[in-house]
């Protein structure tokens, strides 16, 4: 017993030494050939992998947009003293114009072997000229495919083959606290990568597109940093990065990116005139609140309540109606009202979508066809003449096609303004493209003939009341 003791004694060291060896060998091994990390242990280690994975893929945008410009030739624009007596219209002279060019940078994502790109639209919005820089630092000019403003994305192409290209994950998979890196060219330093967790999902952010739908992320998004790519632990586009929640300019930890759905759904999307068209529907909504949910016998204060539809579009003769409570669209819940035009925006023109409502207490499903906005009334596009205050101005009846284009609610109508300024003396610019006309002197306006018969009649005295965003405005002018 005791001989058989001394034996397993001398070997214990002798083992325990080969078992440390051998675990040194394995990560010096691993150290040796780096891959995609996969389980926790491996991602503490390094990001490289995915780095090196994903890197190739992002590009560099260069943009060039040749703006004119009209230089005040007041010596005294710029005094504080004269402009706190006269105001800076009394300073302003007539001046020469001359044009300048405007150079600006952003990111981008090869999502297509073939050279197609997707980045912000407001990275290349207006952009004469757009150049791409890869990776591997060759360069190409690009073309725009298509934009869609409403969900600040746009698709570039370039001539080149066999690219790497990333490919896009269900980003209604992501979960808070996964880990993610952003690639971009913030500030134009060059090619650089942050790292961070999915803060939080489906998120708002005011002002960047009509779809408040985001990933929300802590990893360092900064001025450049536009149309890169959001990528996960596997090497997967998860969003496009497009805006940051800043009151100094610099990342504060709270980003937002487009999510992957998105891209995927507008790639496949209905394209006039270079415009991804969306489906309309024809009805407004409001948030349900807590005393919404509880009159109508629902849980939670969840979903969005119809509010209005319009006559003879697709949700009313789908069968919606006022005060119904949509919850679901092809089984995925509505949390919050803003859930709802992001899901619908995911169905393609002639696609049906299978809507959930809540209705007298009850849960009902309804087929919702996806059409393309149309031009009714037809838009009737006229240029006001003459000696009267909207003279110069472009207008045109409204409709959700052109509403569409115009960046508008398609359920707006009436006449708007498409083109020109309104620049009256004393008054300076009032009415701007995007305005809707209702009335002239008291009188409706309901089209574009009759606005132009009404400005011809020689008046002097002017009562003009019309939409600007949100604001009812009225303008008074004696000519």
């Amino acid at each position: 017993m005791r001989q058989r003791y001394r034996m397993l004694k001398h070997w214990i060291p002798a083992f325990a030494g080969m078992t440390i060896l051998l675990i040194i060998m394995g990560i010096a091994h691993a150290q040796d050939e780096k891959t995609v990390p996969v389980t926790r242990d491996q991602i503490t280690f390094s990001y490289a992998p995915v780095v090196k994975k994903v890197a190739p893929a992002v590009v560099n945008i260069y943009t060039q947009t040749r703006v004119q410009v009209t230089e005040n030739l007041s010596p005294f624009a710029n005094d504080p003293f004269f402009q706190q007596f006269m105001g800076q219209r009394g300073l302003t002279v007539p001046g020469r114009t001359r044009e300048q060019v405007i150079s600006s940078l952003g990111s981008g994502v090869i999502i297509k072997s073939d050279g197609m790109i997707v980045t912000s639209h407001h990275v290349i919005k207006d952009a004469q000229q757009i150049k791409i820089v890869l990776a591997d630092r060759r360069e190409f000019d690009a073309k725009l495919i298509m934009k869609d403003p409403g969900s600040d994305l746009a698709f570039l192409k370039i001539d080149a083959t066999d690219l790497p290209y990333l490919d896009m994950r269900d980003s209604d998979t992501l979960e808070v606290g996964d880990l993610v890196l952003a690639i971009g060219n913030p500030f134009g330093v060059g090619q650089t990568v942050t790292s961070g967790i999915v803060s939080a999902l489906a998120r708002t952010a005011a002002g960047v597109s009509d779809y408040q739908f985001f990933i929300q992320t802590d990893a360092a998004i900064n001025p450049g940093n536009s149309g890169g790519a959001l990528v996960d632990m596997q090497g997967h586009l998860i969003g496009i990065n497009t805006a940051i929640y800043s009151k100094s300019g610099g990342s504060v930890g709270i980003g937002f990116a487009i999510p992957a759905n998105m891209v995927r759904s507008l790639l496949g999307s209905k394209v006039e005139g270079g415009r991804i068209v969306h489906p309309w529907l024809g009805f407004s909504v409001q948030p349900v609140t807590p005393q919404m949910a509880e009159s109508t016998g629902l849980k939670n204060a969840s979903g969005a309540l119809v509010t209005q539809l319009v006559p003879g579009a697709p949700a009313e003769k789908s069968g919606l109606k006022a005060g119904d409570i949509i919850l679901t669209v092809n089984g995925t819940a509505i949390n919050i009202m803003q859930d709802l035009p992001y899901r619908l925006a995911l169905v393609h023109i002639g696609e049906t979508a299978k809507v959930g409502i809540w209705r007298d207490g009850k849960n009902q499903d309804i087929g919702m066809e996806m059409v393309a906005p149309p031009e009714t009334p037809k838009r009737d596009q006229r240029v006001l003449k003459g000696n009267q205050p909207l003279t110069a101005l472009t207008v045109a009846n409204l409709s959700p096609a052109l509403a569409a284009e115009l960046g508008m609610d398609d359920n707006l109508t009436g006449v708007v303004v498409v083109a020109g300024s309104s620049n009256i003396a004393g008054i300076g610019t009032a009415v701007v493209p995007g305005d809707i006309i209702l009335e002239i002197n008291g009188t409706k306006i309901t089209s574009a003939a009759q606005l132009e018969k009404i400005m011809n009649n020689g008046a002097h005295d002017w009562k003009i009341v019309y939409q600007h965003g949100p604001n009812t405005l009225t303008l008074t002018v004696r000519m």
